[in-house]
């Protein structure tokens, strides 16, 4: 059998931690067996769903690098097609009309609720003559559901899950108006899509229950099923947005790494050994989902960011480059040029160690790319106006007569500078940071001052000292 997965997002919102994990267990499964992933948006939700959802949840599933391998299904433009599948059940008798009106349904609950018992349909016209319908109301087309025996769910996370048939009442297939049930339309997108595993979140569990019971009452094959548990947060309480529970371009504008995040992802609620470094190549390779354990894991950003920091530090410094372009762009407000880029791009070793995100990564790079004359924040000014600037005259008169400029030769003349005045290399060192960064915090200072030149270099010291 070719596996095949999907994952079917409602456009009501961005592509939330939970759902993008469920994305990638569903598109690891399917890597993993040499299948297909297939996507498919429910947008019958008219009210709620938007386009801007849509796209969001194709930006996010392309950031997280998730490929889909065929076109998308939207669900809503199969509706003609659900309700003329709903109508065969009626002819096989595994379906019926029923006529009852929004007050005798609520007279009915209201009977069931102050008796004790379960608010379900009674299934009053379950085998009346619609010739016995009143006059003007429209009917819904409901599932005649088994009433005894019992529906089990083999569940590859679960385990064996049993449902007595008494408690499946006969659910709605079409509406009065003819428009499908999401219950309907997920099970005849799913047999149509030829979906062979079910991976989705253990909150559709019930779901799954009353889904068997129709995909049998067409005469159709049951996929396998996957119910993974919830995520929550650190607190062990239901994941919300205090605990991170972010749209995929939240983690993305965070400067989090799409390898990062994957990696993360995987490791909530699945594991191999004690790996908590696990490459895309290595999961698709070791993914199976009866590896996912029965409790809900719990999201921890510290973790995710120290975990975004080691593929910061593994990734090509090139591909830095380009990631961080766009964002030093922005800050600077100008293009940035290639003579900078080249610089962003030496300096790279020195500059990775010191960020844990693009963002951090970004700005610690416009040490490489600032438009002269530098602007200076309080704690610099105060370096190269304070008691310090006579020792930063002492290190330009040194550094000008250099006629090498490599970062030893730069480091022993600062030192001989510091022994002369008396100081600690720190004491020169420090002014010397600001005068050429703008700022007291940047990577390695004489690795700065290399890479930059010192033509660079010089102007910059003389400009804050003018």
């Amino acid at each position: 059998m070719s596996v095949v997965t999907r994952f079917a997002p409602s456009p009501t919102g961005f592509l939330h931690i939970g759902g993008a994990r469920t994305a990638l267990f569903n598109w690891l499964f399917a890597r993993h067996h040499g299948g297909r992933f297939l996507l498919r948006i429910e947008d019958t939700d008219r009210e709620r769903s938007t386009q801007a959802a849509v796209d969001a949840i194709f930006d996010g599933l392309s950031w997280l690098g998730l490929d889909w391998d065929e076109e998308p299904v939207m669900q809503f433009e199969r509706a003609p097609h659900h309700a003329e599948v709903a109508r065969k059940l009626i002819d096989t008798g595994h379906a019926y009309y029923c006529y009852c009106s929004p007050e005798e349904l609520t007279q009915m609950r209201e009977e069931q609720k102050a008796a004790g018992l379960p608010m379900r349909y009674d299934g009053r016209w379950r085998d009346r003559d619609p010739s016995e319908a009143p006059a003007g109301v429209k009917p819904v087309v409901r599932l005649k559901a088994p009433r005894e025996g019992e529906t089990i769910i083999r569940d590859h996370v679960q385990g064996d899950v049993t449902f007595a048939n008494a408690q499946l009442d006969d659910m709605i297939l079409l509406r009065a108006d003819g428009t499908p049930t999401y219950m309907l339309s997920v099970v005849v997108d799913d047999h149509d899509m030829g979906i062979t595993h079910v991976i989705r979140g253990d909150d559709h569990l019930t779901n799954a229950a009353r889904q068997t019971v129709l995909y049998k009452a067409f005469g159709w094959d049951v996929p396998e099923f996957a119910h993974i548990p919830l995520i929550h947060g650190p607190d062990g309480a239901k994941l919300s947005k205090r605990h991170g529970a972010l749209g995929a371009e939240a983690y993305r504008d965070m400067g989090i790494l799409p390898a990062a995040m994957r990696n993360y992802l995987l490791r909530l609620g699945w594991g191999h050994g004690d790996e908590e470094i696990i490459s895309t190549d290595q999961a698709v390779e070791w993914f199976d989902i009866d590896a996912v354990g029965k409790s809900p894991s719990r999201f921890d950003m510290v973790k995710l960011m120290n975990l975004n920091a080691h593929y910061l530090r593994a990734t090509d410094n090139a591909d830095l480059v380009k990631m961080i372009a766009p964002l030093m762009e922005k800050r600077l407000g100008t293009p940035l040029s290639e003579t900078a880029a080249a610089q962003v791009l030496k300096g790279m070793d020195g500059l990775k160690p010191r960020a844990k995100d693009l963002n951090e990564l970004a700005d610690g790079a416009l040490v490489y790319a600032r438009q002269r004359p530098l602007s200076f924040d309080d704690k610099a000014r105060a370096q190269v106006e304070g008691d310090g600037r006579a020792l930063l005259a002492a290190a330009q008169t040194a550094l000008a007569a250099l006629e090498s400029w490599t970062h030893d030769v730069l480091e022993e003349a600062v030192r001989n500078v510091a022994e002369a005045q008396g100081q600690k290399l720190g004491k020169v060192a420090q002014p010397l940071r600001a005068a050429i960064t703008g700022s007291t915090v940047s990577p390695p200072l004489f690795e700065v001052m290399e890479i930059l030149g010192r033509d660079e270099s010089l102007t910059r010291l003389s400009e804050a000292l003018s």
